[in-house]
């Protein structure tokens, strides 16, 4: 059970390592990287690759660890109690399962995503300390323990909004993403526009690796948003001629909706089209 990578995927060669010795020691793969480098997506070309089963658990600001194992609903079974339903006599028609209680049971052994980790409460991490270790948990309504048939193949995501506990690090085998270069940003295009004329790419890659590496940038483009932009580009029957242009008036390049995402980003070019303008002068 390997992982290689898959058409839709360009997976780097420490990429391809790190997923693989996370498979080897039976350790979570912990993923960090800018927005954009494919974290997400990683866990479901894993369970592509190696013919698995994709649970996925997307973590909100909001969500508790407890709702990865399971929920308890008293509420529905005292109104239930009050109507006279049958359905309160067994309690386990009123606990709802969890991501990691699919995962224990499944009957194949699944690839679960546990996506932005960080965006939750610090406490939420420690929380699942146990329950990734020893791949059990105890159900306190029905007296009854879980155990899983096979360990998953876990994949958790990071955006680094905050630091993760040591204690919880030390249980994962970590890889950061990096950004792409151009060669590897070359393979990812060429999966997404297959046969897309070569001279475009360059020069759109050129202004791309240019602009994120304007000081003071807020958001830097990141791979989907370049996507974004090559397809409209190619709708628009934009040329690399256009792109390729150092009139000050049109420094900000065209349609860049698709890669400047907020108005600082925009003034910001405005005003370097500015100052361009003027010491052209």
């Amino acid at each position: 059970m390997r992982f290689e990578g898959t058409e839709a995927y360009v997976a780097t060669d420490d990429l391809k390592v790190a997923v693989n010795a996370a498979i080897t020691l039976e350790r979570p793969l912990l993923v960090k990287g800018e927005p954009g480098t494919g974290k997400t997506v990683l866990a479901l070309e894993i369970a592509k690759s190696i013919g698995a089963p994709l649970l996925e658990w997307h973590v909100k600001s909001t969500t508790k660890a407890q709702q990865g194992l399971y929920e308890y609903d008293a509420v529905s079974r005292l109104r239930d109690s009050q109507l006279g339903d049958e359905r309160v006599k067994d309690i386990r028609n009123y606990i709802k399962r969890g991501k990691l209680w699919d995962a224990f049971v499944a009957d194949e052994r699944p690839v679960l995503l546990i996506d932005e980790i960080d965006k939750a409460d610090i406490e939420f991490p420690n929380d699942l300390l146990q329950e990734l270790d020893r791949m059990e948990f105890f159900v306190y309504e029905t007296r009854e323990t879980v155990k899983a048939r096979r360990r998953p193949i876990v994949v958790i995501t990071s955006n680094n909004e905050k630091e993760l506990p040591d204690a919880f690090l030390r249980r994962c085998f970590f890889h950061y993403i990096r950004f792409p270069d151009a060669d590897t940003m070359k393979a990812i295009i060429e999966v997404h526009f297959p046969g897309i004329k070569q001279r475009l790419v360059s020069e759109a890659l050129r202004l791309f690796y240019e602009i994120r590496e304007v000081p003071g940038l807020k958001k830097k483009p990141s791979t989907s948003e370049l996507l974004d932009w090559l397809k409209l580009l190619m709708v628009e029957d934009i040329g690399p001629e256009t792109l390729r242009e150092r009139d000050p008036k049109k420094l900000i390049p065209p349609l860049h909706g698709a890669l400047l995402k907020n108005e600082q980003d925009v003034h910001l070019f405005e005003r370097l089209a500015f100052m361009a303008r003027r010491e052209g002068r």
